[in-house]
């Protein structure tokens, strides 16, 4: 009776979501993309003369360099220049957070693939020849390339970092239950479709465009003008779209854009500077690898009393972005429990890898791993399983994050028990432990994975932005904002908004590109904060615009401004339509000299956080949800599919049920990849091994799991979120970490001997070893 009540519930569930998909707005960019008429960096129309560029860099990991021959390359015909520190007229740095990595290596190399020259020619083919004629001798030196070995030999980005809350060590004391263990979670390639690149083009007075696949046009802007030694007003980004981004273009798109300019100033005439994938995959930083350790204590209830870790973070052989992505796996690194004493370090340790960066999550993906595996190694050896310890550890209202923030509005119980509900989760765990007693050459496991994600730049001062809404005489509008285009239908939702306060058609309505000319001073698109942000904006700037309006029709329709509205392309008096239009409107409203431009700024309100006591407010708002993973692994090869993902997720108030729908899914599988098939592999000398899509895997078609279902929860929403349109870019791929779990729950039902291990990713391969380990 109770399954028969839940297929039902279930049912009613997705035919609900079936029919607020079907109405939603589609993503306004799908019809140029299955088109082929998206522009991207490499469809730029492109000036007679351009040149095209091509990086020279590194051979080695880590040296000295004795000499390099130019010589032969510079004499190719068709090479027009090659560039290198000595040309540089500012300075040569493009660090961020730290100015510690230079625009081209000087006289040391500390990475594999570090930029040395740019080899400017005629066409890319030319430039590659020449490439292959440098001869180059480097003096070699010992290369790091873990993050455990950068420790042993004090090798550090900046100082250690560490939040506490209660007394671990006297709460261990009191602990029923003590274990300790280690993790290692790799890194990960962003393989976005579009590679990193750049076409900058001379102005008039020494002025410089570039078009840049980036997310962040300000740091892009900034950093070419100090390169240069320029002012930033001379320098102009400018962004359609990016073909896919996840992190890898917040920062490191920078370098790529600064070397055209750098061309484009000497020789004044366009550059274009696009990687091919190869160059991308050696040259670029991924997600950072993790080498962490824990101890975790709880009572004879399973309540959580205490919990440490230290995190090693392979930053690579500069700062990048490492510093700021340490602090969110800080922030994150209890997920989604409330432990009442916390202890926990991260340092980020100097590598001879290129140096780490972004990647969708920021370091929460990794400290949430941390104590999933010490939950399940605290089960294993109790003798539970891992959900009961999950179940009672969940946030409640009023709890205490070890950041300091006060948990409000939480969803973390609600979550986990619509999922147990909706999805019958009994009944699915009754099913995988029939199989198996039934299959021995076949297992499945299950496991739970909550979330909880905090929505905000960690560094507060980030957490703003800026719109430049135009009415045109027609009545149509233009909008600029500083939010990037990468596939998560953000200028849709930025459409949306526009359309339901001025009551017009969306397509009236125009996204203009990123622009550092219209809208400067910005912070990247990254956080999962560019819609909240930039959202609001656009919102205050349409809403100004509408109370001019407002009083434009009060005054030709002689009656009081609480009593005009605007619904369907006309002006309504106490909800009855009059004869003005929304045209009319306009045009009345030029002729009495009314502005039709606003530019709005919005900051996010509450957040703080003080960083010498590692105590704050830092999120506007967090993002719950819970998985469902079931997986089944054929026993003989060590290979596995995954049979369903179930999954209650909180969306807030949605404005966009099927961009939200298609961001959790993308992240979903991006976060089983990251968890199963896609394995970084450098050798000892520093050298990239998956440097092709033949030795490094991601998942294709044949590796979504059978069944996906996604529950909306039922909230409010957040007072803070774009009509209360919660965040959606980052927080559901944390559910890909239950793809981890759900294996190991299957390899221990074939090998009751298995000794866990939490050394992700869990390949096929690391399968078929752990089934058979006596």
């Amino acid at each position: 009776m109770h399954k028969n009540k839940s297929h039902t519930n279930l049912d009613s569930k997705l035919d609900a979501v079936r029919k607020s998909l079907k109405n939603s707005v589609k993503n306004r960019d799908s019809y140029t993309h299955v088109r082929g008429e998206s522009l991207y960096v490499d469809d730029v129309n492109i000036r007679q003369g351009t040149f095209h560029a091509v990086v020279f860099d590194s051979p080695k990991a880590h040296g000295k360099i004795i000499s390099i021959d130019y010589s032969k390359a510079e004499a190719l015909e068709g090479v027009e220049r090659i560039f290198t520190y000595k040309d540089i007229p500012g300075i040569n740095e493009i660090g961020g957070i730290i100015a510690d990595e230079p625009l081209f290596a000087e006289d040391e190399v500390h990475f594999w693939g570090m930029p040395i020259a740019l080899i400017v020619a005629e066409n890319e083919f030319i430039a590659r020849q020449a490439r292959q004629l440098i001869a180059i001798e480097i003096e070699e030196l010992p290369v790091i390339t873990t993050a455990k070995e950068a420790k042993a030999k004090g090798s550090f980005i900046n100082a250690p970092r560490s939040f506490s809350l209660g007394d671990t060590e006297k709460a261990f004391a009191n602990c029923e239950y003590v274990f300790e263990g280690e993790t290692f979670s790799n890194g990960q390639e962003h393989l976005y479709i579009e590679t990193q690149g750049a076409y900058a083009e001379p102005l008039e007075n020494g002025n410089i465009k570039i078009t840049s696949s980036t997310q962040g046009p300000t740091a892009v802007q900034a950093t070419t003008a100090r390169v240069l030694g320029i002012a930033m007003h001379k320098i102009e980004i400018d962004v359609t779209r990016l073909g896919g981004g996840f992190g890898g273009k917040e920062d490191q798109a920078t370098p790529w854009a600064v070397m055209a300019a750098l061309a484009t100033y000497y020789l004044n005439q366009s550059v274009k500077l696009v990687l091919n994938r190869h160059d991308d995959l050696r040259m670029t930083g991924k997600r950072h690898p993790y080498e962490s350790t824990y101890k975790i204590g709880l009572s004879k209830d399973l309540k959580i009393l205490a919990y440490q870790a230290e995190f090693l973070q392979n930053s690579g052989a500069a700062a990048d972005l490492s510093p700021a992505i340490a602090e969110r796996t800080l922030f994150h690194a209890t997920n989604s429990y409330y432990v009442p004493n916390v202890s926990t370090t991260v340092l980020s340790c100097k590598t001879n890898l290129p140096p780490n960066t972004a990647f969708r999550g920021f370091g929460g993906p990794q400290g949430m791993f941390v104590i999933e595996s010490a939950i399940a190694k605290a089960a294993h050896e109790i003798g539970v399983s891992s959900r009961q310890i999950q179940e009672a550890n969940l946030l409640d209202e009023n709890d205490t994050f070890s950041y300091g923030q006060i948990a409000k509005q939480v969803e973390a119980k609600n979550s986990w028990n619509s999922a147990k509900l909706v999805f019958n989760s009994d009944a699915l765990e009754q099913e995988v432990a029939d199989f198996n007693k039934l299959n021995s050459d076949f297992k499945k496991g299950i496991a739970f994975m909550p979330i909880t994600f905090g929505i905000s730049f960690t560094n507060t001062p980030m957490n703003h932005a800026r719109a430049l809404v135009h009415i045109y005489l027609d009545g149509s509008v233009g909008i600029s904002t500083a939010a990037v285009e990468m596939g998560q239908g953000v200028n849709t939702k930025m459409m949306q908004i526009a359309a339901d306060i001025f009551s017009i058609p969306i397509e009236k309505i125009k996204i203009e590109t990123t622009n550092t000319t219209r809208v400067a001073n910005t912070s990247p698109s990254a956080a999962s904060s560019t819609a909240d942000l930039n959202g609001k904006a656009t919102q205050m700037a349409c809403h100004a615009l509408l109370e001019r309006l407002r009083l434009v029709a009060s005054e030709e329709l002689n009656s009081k401004v609480d009593d005009i509205s605007l619904r369907y392309e006309f002006i309504h008096i106490n909800d009855k339509k009059s004869e003005l239009s929304w045209t009319e409107l306009i045009s009345k409203a030029m002729l009495k000299r009314v502005a039709l431009t606003e530019n709005a700024h919005y900051a996010t309100p509450e957040i703080h956080f003080d960083k010498t006591k590692e105590k704050g407010h830092p999120f506007a708002y967090h993002v719950y949800g819970t998985a469902i993973i079931t997986t089944t692994v054929d026993c003989t090869r060590g290979t596995y599919e995954f049979d369903s993902v179930k999954m209650v997720h909180d969306y807030g108030k949605s404005m966009s049920e099927g961009i939200d729908l298609g961001q959790v899914e993308g992240a979903l599988i991006q976060g089983i990849g990251w968890m199963t098939m896609e394995e970084i592999a450098y050798n000892e000398n520093g050298k990239l091994l998956s440097n092709a899509l033949s030795t490094y895997k991601i998942p294709d078609l044949f590796s979504v799991p059978k069944i996906v279902e996604t529950i909306p929860l039922e909230t409010e929403g957040h007072e803070h979120a774009i009509l209360k349109s919660k965040a959606v870019g980052e927080p559901p791929l944390m559910y890909g970490i239950g793809a981890y779990f759900a294996l190991q729950n299957a390899i221990k039902a074939f090998n009751p001997n298995y000794n866990l291990k939490f050394h992700a990713p869990m390949t096929p391969e690391k399968v078929l070893m752990s089934l058979y380990q006596k």
